[in-house]
C-alpha cells in the first residue's frame, strides 16, 4: 500500500526511536526490529493501493506544507483480537488537519474511509502485534508527550521500494 507520510524532526525522531528500543530491550514487540530504510517514525497522511505520486506543485495549498508543529501525545491501542498496535496519538491541530485534507484532495477521490475528515486518527506507531498481556509493561516504558515538528513529507511506493521527498523545510 502506497502512502504519504510526515517525517519528524531529529529530536522527536530520536525520542520515538528510544521508545522503540526500550520496548525491544524488554523483549516486547517494537518497530526497532524492522531495519528497512523506509522504517522511520512518521505520521501517515494517506495510504492507498496504487496511490500515484502526488502533483503537489499543481495544488493550491492553504498552509505551508512543512514545518508543522506536532504533539505526540498519550499512547493509544489500535486493532482487535489478542494483539494490538501500540502508538502515540498525534494531537490534531488545525494546521495538521488542513495539511492532511490537502494531501487527500490532491490524491483524488477513492474509497479510503480511514482518512476521511472525522475518521483519520493521526498517530506514530511504536509496536505492531503487541500481546494483550504485554500492554501494561509496554505502557510503563513510555515517556511523557513529545513536542515535535513535521519537517518533511515523503511518498512511499512499496511496489518499487522507493521513497520520494515531496516537501521539506
Amino acid at each position: 500500500m502506497s502512502s504519504v507520510e510526515l517525517l519528524l524532526d531529529e529530536g522527536a525522531e530520536a525520542q520515538v526511536r528510544a521508545e522503540w528500543t526500550a520496548l525491544a530491550d524488554a523483549g516486547l514487540s517494537s518497530l526497532a526490529r524492522h531495519d528497512a530504510a523506509s522504517n522511520r517514525p512518521h505520521v501517515t497522511l494517506l495510504a492507498r493501493v496504487g496511490l500515484p505520486a502526488l502533483p503537489l506543485e499543481q495544488v493550491e495549498l492553504p498552509v505551508p506544507l512543512v514545518p508543522v508543529p506536532l504533539v505526540l501525545g498519550p499512547p493509544m491501542l489500535l486493532g482487535s483480537g489478542d494483539r494490538r498496535v501500540l502508538a502515540r496519538a498525534v494531537l490534531p491541530s488545525p494546521a495538521l488537519l488542513a495539511l492532511q485534507a490537502t494531501i487527500r484532495e490532491a490524491a483524488g477521490p477513492a474509497d479510503d474511509e480511514h482518512f476521511l475528515p472525522g475518521r483519520w486518527l493521526p498517530h506514530v506507531t511504536l509496536a505492531r502485534r503487541l500481546r494483550l498481556v504485554d500492554i501494561p509493561t509496554a505502557l510503563a516504558l513510555l515517556g511523557e508527550p513529545i513536542d515535535a515538528s513535521a519537517v518533511a513529507i515523503r511518498y512511499w511506493d512499496p511496489a518499487t521500494a522507493t521513497l520520494t521527498t515531496l516537501a521539506s523545510s
